[in-house]
């Protein structure tokens, strides 16, 4: 089977670019499938997370991220010009693969996907939820976004629509698209299987995921600093790509003197080992790769019950403990609770690591294969 993947890059750290590269890794190495991997962005840069050499990367070159250092207008004008050049390429591109499936991770070539007469069966798969596609950055409304935003919403469920199926990664976040007849869950997979668990005795609590509106990191330094005064020997350590200098900055204000700010690391298995609570304290997700993460080493969560995916992962008192969202004295609390209480922490680790064997990666990956064999011959 030939499956084709549209996204933008994959150097870049994230949940979308490390499912890909494990998903398509998967494909090529165990199921022998023929698999490629068409981009935009990126040029000359290695993936930041390991990819098979049996997986093809095609780099298109489109370049959109140059266009937004210039004047909205400038701006409109190189979008537009980019995008004729990228449809054009994509459908050389496509007719000259002819693949069986054209995966879509519901970006630019998700507006004109489904015109593209290749013969090859068309998916989409979100790796958001429905409420929070298009607000990914911050919390700024106004009527005239709004506005926007519906309209936007609309063109978009008619193209998914038309899609052969269309992926969510959550039961909840399928709930949102009741308009489509169309949809499948498909969690996202554990992206990896350690040889050992953390022992969860260690005193460090980490926390992974950009320093964005989305990952609510701020809310984690707010509920930190009702946490560092009770606990002074727990060390919080964040792992994460983008600018922290504004964190670093509510640091400063919040006098926080056992919290470090950390880059992105392609070695946070260790990270995981070397540490006893595993906390989320995002806006909303998709479907958090990082809760699985830490599950598959045996670390305890304690994580927002954000739209989407926390309640999928997790079981509430089980392996983690649901903390209501945005909620940052009930985060802290959670966290004291664990800290205090080893015996309940090393439980839940060990519960976590069993749990989240239902999402390992053959696991899910099957129900991906049964489900490219079914459109294919359906």
């Amino acid at each position: 089977m030939r499956i084709v993947y549209l996204t933008p890059a994959l150097h870049t750290p994230g949940g979308m670019e490390r499912v890909l590269s494990v998903k398509a890794t998967y494909l090529a190495d165990v199921m022998g499938y023929e698999v490629y991997i068409l981009m935009t962005e990126g040029s000359g840069m290695e993936p930041f997370y390991p990819l098979s050499k049996q997986v093809h990367v095609v780099q298109l070159d489109i370049c959109f991220d140059e266009i937004y250092k210039y004047s909205f207008v400038r701006k409109s004008l190189l979008y537009l010009k980019k995008q004729r050049v990228f449809k054009r390429m994509l459908r050389e591109k496509l007719m000259e693969l002819k693949p069986d499936i054209t995966i879509s991770l519901l970006r630019r070539d998700i507006n004109f996907i489904n015109d593209i007469q290749d013969g090859s069966v068309k998916i989409g798969e979100i790796h958001n939820n429905r409420l929070h596609y298009r607000n990914f950055e911050s919390n700024e409304t106004s009527f005239l976004k709004r506005l926007f935003e519906r309209l936007w919403m609309r063109s978009l469920v008619a193209k998914l629509r038309r899609l052969k199926r269309f992926v969510v990664l959550s039961h909840e976040d399928a709930e949102n698209w009741k308009e489509l007849d169309n949809v499948t869950v498909i969690n996202n997979p554990a992206s990896f299987s350690p040889d050992s668990l953390s022992t969860c005795e260690n005193h460090r609590v980490i926390a992974v995921g950009r320093y964005a509106y989305q990952k609510g990191i701020d809310l984690l330094l707010e509920a930190w600093a009702q946490v560092e005064p009770s606990h002074p020997d727990w060390e919080l350590y964040v792992y994460g790509g983008g600018d922290a200098h504004p964190y670093e900055d509510l640091m400063k204000r919040l006098g926080l003197r056992h919290c470090h700010l950390e880059p992105p690391t392609k070695d946070i298995v260790r990270c995981y080992l070397e540490s006893s609570i595993f906390v989320l304290s995002s806006r909303f997700e998709g479907f958090p790769m990082v809760l699985l993460e830490a599950m598959a080493c045996g670390l305890p969560c304690v994580a927002f019950t954000c739209p989407c995916g926390t309640k999928d992962a997790v079981t509430d008192g089980v392996d983690g403990l649901w903390i209501e969202n945005g909620n940052t004295e009930k985060l802290a609390e959670g966290i004291c609770r664990l800290i205090e209480t080893p015996e309940e922490r090393i439980r839940m680790g060990s519960a976590a690591a069993r749990n989240v064997e239902r999402l390992r990666l053959d696991e899910v990956m099957k129900r991906w294969v049964s489900l490219f064999e079914e459109v294919r011959h359906g």
